[in-house]
C-alpha cells in the first residue's frame, strides 16, 4: 500500500525541507510539519458493508503501527458512484522508506491488509498486494493545489 507513494515521491526529506531554527543551537527540536500522500483504489461494489465496518473498528496493532511509522491525519473516502477510495495522510518522520519497510514487516498489517485488498481493486498494472510492495497495491496521485 505504501511502496507506491514513494516512487514520484523522495523517500524522506531532504535537508531543505526538514525545518531549520535561526540559531546555531537550538534549545529544542521543531517537528518536521510533514508531506501530504493522497492515493486511489477501486472498492468492490459488493465489499462496501464489509469495509466501512472494518474500518468503524480499526485494530489496535494497525493504528498503533501507523503512529510508529509517522502517518499522521489519515482519511480514507469513498465515492459510491465510481466505487474509488481516496486516501490521504501525512508523513512526519525523517525516514520514510524504513518506516514503510516496519509497516509491511508487522504481521497485523499484513493481515489487516490481506483482508483489505480482498475487498479493492487496484489501479496499478501489476501490483499483486498492499504487502507486496512495488508495484504499489494504491496508486499514488499528484497533488495540484493546496490552501492550507
Amino acid at each position: 500500500m505504501w511502496a507506491g507513494t514513494s516512487s514520484s515521491n523522495p523517500a524522506s526529506p531532504t535537508t531543505a525541507q526538514i525545518p531549520s531554527t535561526v540559531s546555531s543551537s537550538p534549545s529544542y527540536k521543531l517537528k518536521y510539519q510533514g508531506r501530504r500522500f493522497a492515493q486511489i483504489v477501486k472498492l468492490k461494489k459488493d465489499c462496501v458493508e464489509k469495509y466501512k465496518e472494518c474500518h468503524a473498528k480499526v485494530w489496535p496493532e494497525v493504528l498503533k503501527q501507523l503512529k510508529e511509522c509517522s502517518i499522521e491525519d489519515y482519511s480514507i473516502f469513498h465515492d459510491p458512484d465510481t466505487g474509488i477510495l481516496f486516501a490521504s495522510f501525512k508523513y512526519v518522520g525523517y525516514n520514510y522508506a524504513g518506516d514503510m519497510e516496519k509497516m509491511r514487516e508487522n504481521p497485523k498489517v499484513q493481515e489487516w491488509w490481506k483482508m483489505t485488498d480482498s475487498y479493492q481493486e487496484s489501479f496499478v498494472d501489476g501490483a499483486k498486494s498492499s504487502a507486496d510492495g512495488e508495484p504499489a497495491w494504491w496508486k499514488g496521485i499528484q497533488e495540484v493545489f493546496y490552501n492550507p
